[in-house]
């Protein structure tokens, strides 16, 4: 059975699993809490609610590309589950900040401020500042949840014990982001700092993993770090392309998530409930898609379903567009409940073409993850992580300003969906790479 799930009954991976599971989850109710109330309570203009969301998701973004050459390097050179404790500890300080953010801004305490010119409050700006925490603590995080995989399971099981992270990530995220459209903002302050509470104590079960090669000296200068980390990984051409390829995936997935909840209030005209069910729709595609890669493949770490996979997720992004248009030309004059939004015509398509979104970009995005830390030594299985991590954040960062400048300049949300599907056609073309680099090597799976 290659999706392995008798890992769930071993300690070397369960603490980990229920870990990760909560670290997703408590993300991503704050996270989607966070820009929900924002944009549903707080803001009143489509332009607004646009460079909001892509400030915050860029804020979230930008420590994956200053700090992952010293959280690479950090995981490598020190035990990786002492790490994991020490971020899930930060995780508490960092929630009950963000907590208080909510919670000034239900109560309707404004507080006016002036940042660069821009008017805000000061719960705003607290909802940021955690957010931009959550940032640091994912980025610490990130290298250790995939490197470690191989330093506790069998080679066999690497790709399994993968999708099953993959595929547990995503049902947290699915659970967090319907609890946020579903309960009180002040209910979700108090969920997240005990949800923090709960994942520290659970990831003091994770079993010691210590370096495996020579310890080295750590370089603590982060640009010079940086660079000496991409340019080392990315001289073998797999590593090379999967890293290519998975940064215009989580490029696309970044723009997509910006519009969501401004395209889902102005465009659809759905209640922030609605706009929850769109972000789990796309979780649970992701998660059946992780979990289904992995069985076509029978445990093995091939590219060969990549190119395919992505011209799909491509070709339904374009139909979510055209019947995004179909919907503006008949759309509600007024925010639809869920009742309200499933019995509208078309519906079930826009649904339908979610999903397919999500179950294409997860068999497409989970075996490059397993490329990282089966084609490196297993002591530079995280810096791997931490390279590819830079990569996708200066991508991820780039969509988040480009989706804020289309914004800023007033172009209308719908249309900004068209670029994601445009850079499918790119992660296509690299996936094709990948797989011939994978062939010239003489691993591919026939």
């Amino acid at each position: 059975m290659f999706t392995s799930t008798h890992l769930l009954r071993t300690r070397r991976f369960l603490p980990l699993f229920v870990t990760q599971l909560f670290n997703a989850f408590n993300d991503n109710l704050y996270k989607t809490a966070m820009v929900l109330f924002v944009v549903y309570q707080i803001y009143n203009s489509e332009e607004a609610e646009g460079i909001f969301s892509a400030v915050a998701s860029g804020l979230f973004i930008l420590p994956f590309f200053v700090l992952s050459a010293l959280a690479g390097q950090l995981a490598d050179m020190r035990d990786k589950a002492a790490i994991i404790r020490r971020v899930k500890a930060f995780e508490i300080l960092l929630m009950l900040i963000g907590a208080s953010g909510l919670f000034l801004a239900w109560r309707g305490y404004e507080m006016p401020v002036t940042l660069l010119g821009i008017e805000t409050s000061v719960p705003v700006l607290l909802m940021l500042l955690a957010l931009f925490m959550t940032g640091i603590q994912s980025t610490f995080l990130g290298p250790i949840k995939y490197a470690i995989l191989p330093q506790h399971l069998r080679k066999e099981e690497v790709l399994a014990g993968t999708g099953l992270v993959e595929a547990g990530t995503y049902i947290a995220i699915l659970a967090g982001t319907i609890l946020a459209g579903w309960i009180p903002v002040e209910v979700a302050a108090v969920g997240i700092i005990l949800t923090s509470i709960v994942g520290f104590l659970v990831s003091r079960q994770v079993p010691d993993a210590p370096p495996q090669g020579a310890v080295e000296k750590l370089d603590w200068h982060i640009l010079r770090a940086s660079v000496k980390l991409v340019r080392d990984t990315m001289h073998q051409a797999e590593v090379f392309y999967a890293i290519l390829a998975i940064s215009f995936f989580w490029t696309i997935g970044a723009v997509l998530f910006i519009q969501f909840p401004p395209l889902a209030k102005n465009v659809i005209m759905a209640s922030k409930e609605v706009a929850s069910i769109f972000l789990v729709v796309f979780s649970v595609g992701v998660a059946i898609g992780s979990v289904a890669v992995g069985a076509l493949l029978k445990g093995k770490v091939s590219a060969r379903y990549a190119p395919q996979s992505v011209i799909a997720m491509g070709a339904f992004v374009v139909a979510f567009y055209a019947v995004c248009k179909l919907w503006q030309a008949d759309k509600p004059d007024q925010l639809l409940d869920v009742a309200g939004f499933l019995a509208w015509p078309m519906a079930s398509v826009i649904l339908l073409c979610l999903l397919g979104i999500a179950v294409a970009g997860g068999m497409f995005v989970v075996p490059l993850y397993a490329f990282l830390t089966t084609r490196v030594a297993p002591d530079k299985a995280s810096r791997t992580i931490a390279a590819n991590n830079i990569v996708n954040s200066g991508a991820m960062v780039a969509g988040s300003l480009l989706a804020m400048a289309m914004s800023a300049a007033g172009v209308p949300i719908v249309e900004q969906v068209l670029i994601s599907a445009a850079m499918c056609l790119v992660s296509a073309w690299l996936g094709k790479r990948l797989l011939e680099a994978e062939r010239a090597s003489g691993m591919h799976l026939e």
